[in-house]
C-alpha cells in the first residue's frame, strides 16, 4: 500500500493525511530531542511506547469527558486523529520544582509546590519556544479569551485525573506538557486536546526512589531511556511483567527472525 502524503514532521512525529477528511495519521518516531533539539539522538522502541502510553492516556481522558483528537491505534507506531488547527501555545502545568522554573526562580528540584502551576510557552522553535503571559496571548491574539478559559479548565482537569492515575501505580506526577486544537464544525470551532502524553513530555519520578522514569535520563546522560519508558507501560498496565523482551520494532524482530 502506498504511503500517503505527508503533512508535517516534528521532532518526535509525522503527519500523514489520513483515510478520510477531518483526519490524519499520526506516527510515532524512535527520535529523541533535547534543549531545542540542539541534542539528537534515537531511543530504540520509544515511539512504539509512546503511542501506546498516549492512546492509553487519551482514551482514559475521552471516558471522562475530555474531548480530544485520539480517534484510535491504528498499529503499533500510528494512531489515527482529528485535523486540527494548533493553537500556537505549549500549556506546562507543574506539580513539584524541576527543569527550567527551578533554575529561573532559584527553587530546589523536587520541592512541591504550593498549588498548581500553568506556564505558557509560545511554539516557535527558532525563538526556543520562549516563555509568555496571558497578556501575550492576548496582545497577539494567539487565541481568544474564551479559549484560554477552556484550555486552563482542561488543563486543571486533566492534571487532577492523571496525578490520580500515575499515584495509583507509584509515579509522582512532576510537570507535563499539553497543546490544543482548533476542532471545526462548519463555522465553528471548539477547542479540544491534542498532540500526545508520553514521557517525552512528562516529568515522571518513582514515588519511593524518586528515580526519573521520562526523558530527563536522556537529556542529562542517566542512561536507562528505553527500560524507564517499559516501566512507565508496565505499570500502567500496557507491557506485561518482565516485558522487556516485547516487540517494540518490527523491522528489527524480523532481522533477528531471519
Amino acid at each position: 500500500m502506498a504511503r500517503r502524503r505527508q503533512i508535517y514532521e516534528g521532532k518526535a512525529k509525522i503527519l500523514y493525511e489520513g483515510p478520510e477528511p477531518g483526519t490524519l495519521i499520526q506516527y510515532f518516531k524512535d527520535d529523541a530531542t533535547a534543549f531545542n533539539a540542539q541534542k539528537r539522538g534515537t531511543i530504540n522502541g520509544k515511539g512504539v511506547l509512546n503511542n501506546r502510553i498516549s492512546e492509553h492516556v487519551f482514551t482514559l481522558l475521552g471516558n471522562i469527558g475530555v474531548p480530544t483528537h485520539f480517534i484510535r491505534r491504528l498499529n503499533m507506531r500510528e494512531q489515527l486523529v482529528r485535523q486540527v488547527e494548533i493553537v500556537p501555545i505549549e500549556v506546562i502545568v507543574r506539580n513539584v520544582a524541576a527543569g527550567t522554573l527551578s533554575k529561573r526562580l532559584g527553587i530546589e528540584e523536587g520541592t512541591q509546590l504550593p498549588r498548581t502551576l500553568i506556564e505558557y510557552c509560545y511554539k516557535d522553535d527558532a525563538l526556543g519556544d520562549p516563555l509568555v503571559a496571558e497578556e501575550h496571548i492576548a496582545c497577539f491574539n494567539w487565541c481568544s479569551q474564551d479559549e484560554l478559559h477552556d484550555i486552563q479548565d482542561m488543563a486543571i482537569r486533566i492534571n487532577d485525573f492523571m496525578s490520580g492515575m500515575f499515584a495509583a501505580v507509584g509515579i509522582r506526577l512532576v510537570d507535563f506538557k499539553l497543546e490544543f486544537g482548533r476542532l471545526y464544525e462548519g463555522d465553528f470551532s471548539r477547542i479540544i486536546l491534542a498532540d500526545e502524553i508520553s514521557p517525552d513530555g512528562c516529568r515522571l519520578w518513582d514515588m519511593t526512589t524518586n528515580e526519573k522514569l521520562d526523558k530527563d535520563r536522556f537529556r542529562r546522560d542517566l542512561g536507562g531511556e528505553v527500560e524507564a519508558y517499559q516501566e512507565v507501560a508496565r505499570r500502567l498496565g500496557l507491557l506485561p511483567e518482565g516485558g522487556d523482551n516485547a516487540v517494540l520494532d518490527l523491522e528489527s524482530h524480523r532481522k533477528k527472525k531471519g
